[in-house]
């Protein structure tokens, strides 16, 4: 959600109204095209929307929605405020996932479960999962492109905070490490393409395991394959582990004029969401999932999750951070964003259990 993607909302709605309380009009949000012409390759266009999730992360934590003591570590130069609404939306994104990560660890037994996150880009979540209490019963995996895992290296290897989460690190010529958590658990990076999934690549990658219970996470990443290859990607996991659950986050719906824009804007910017072509509504969504060989799914909008995930006392903390100007745009947004999940013999615990209209 982050704000390069966010088109002129209100002109979506109608045009030449107020936005909300402070009556902003019909000012534009951040989206137009680059102001450089420079060619940019489409592999380092999908790796920048990394930086633009760090710098959000950062937004948020520094204005108090988040705790995080490591966002800084992934963010360049000077810190940049975010507008409110991303603010909130960086906030939602992480509570959606947490939460579902947090019923995925608390629902299938006290042994070892394994988290595989794809397109991780400089996520902090592991530095913070591999700290908790049950931090030895997780092995972590992260999988993105080699550069993005070595500068991943770099940063944890020189960061003096980083020094009490991880120890005796392993490192390999293809860019994929492992470290070892201070406090039990293991971590490991791997450098690889998922789209050479199921072709050149058709074992899963060392140290993945078979015969765990499987937590598949994709935080805005399979959108930037084909539908071909995101299906592909769900179906090399689903069919080597046999006890396994997905949870996405992706944007949703784009078959109306908010979706149309957003979708222009990244092209703009040399960012394609290809599978979105098929996967536009969450019918579409659930079929994927139950289609890649999981046999529950279901979904919610960041709309939905912030009406009836979020307690009334935290909606209320979160309001006072700034105040929320963009209301209307909050709702447009918000709507347009969903969190999907599947199951094959793991359990979410009542998290698994909804539905959500």
């Amino acid at each position: 959600m982050a704000a390069p993607s966010i088109p002129n909302l209100l002109t979506l709605r109608g045009g030449g109204r107020g936005g909300g309380r402070g009556g902003r009009g019909n000012r534009r949000l951040p989206g137009g095209p680059p102001s450089s012409s420079t060619a940019v390759s489409p592999d380092a266009a999908i790796q920048g929307t990394d930086t633009d999730a760090a710098v959000s992360r950062l937004s948020a934590v520094d204005l108090g929605y988040l705790e995080d003591p490591y966002a800084r570590l992934f963010v360049s130069g000077p810190p940049t405020r975010r507008l409110p609404i991303i603010n909130r939306g960086t906030y939602m994104r992480t509570t959606c996932l947490d939460t579902i990560i947090d019923a995925f660890l608390s629902h299938n037994g006290a042994s070892l479960k394994q988290i595989i996150s794809l397109g991780a880009g400089t996520d902090t979540r592991p530095l913070h999962r591999l700290q908790q209490p049950g931090a030895e019963n997780i092995i972590y995996h992260e999988l993105d492109f080699e550069p993005t895992c070595r500068r991943k290296l770099t940063i944890v290897r020189s960061s003096p905070s980083l020094r009490h989460v991880f120890k005796d690190f392993s490192i390999h010529d293809s860019g994929s490490w492992s470290a070892e958590p201070c406090k039990g658990g293991e971590y490991h990076c791997h450098a690889i393409d998922l789209r050479n999934l199921n072709n050149s690549v058709t074992e899963l990658p060392s140290k993945i395991r078979s015969d765990l219970p499987t937590l598949l996470l994709s935080e805005c990443c399979l959108c930037y394959l084909t539908q071909q290859g995101s299906e592909s990607v769900l179906q090399f996991f689903s069919s080597k582990i046999s006890i396994i659950g997905a949870l996405l986050y992706e944007p949703m719906p784009l078959d109306d004029a908010f979706g149309n824009m957003m979708i222009s804007n990244l092209k703009a910017r040399h960012i394609f969401m290809p599978s979105l072509d098929k996967y536009k509504d969450h019918r579409e969504q659930l079929s994927r999932l139950r289609e890649s060989g999981f046999e529950t799914a279901d979904y919610a909008t960041i709309a939905n999750a912030w009406a009836t995930w979020v307690g009334q006392r935290e909606r209320d903390r979160v309001d006072r951070l700034e105040g929320l100007d963009e209301v209307e745009e909050w709702e447009l947004l918000a709507t347009h964003y969903v969190v999907v999940w599947g199951t094959r013999g793991v359990s979410f615990g009542p998290w698994g259990e909804m539905e959500v209209s």
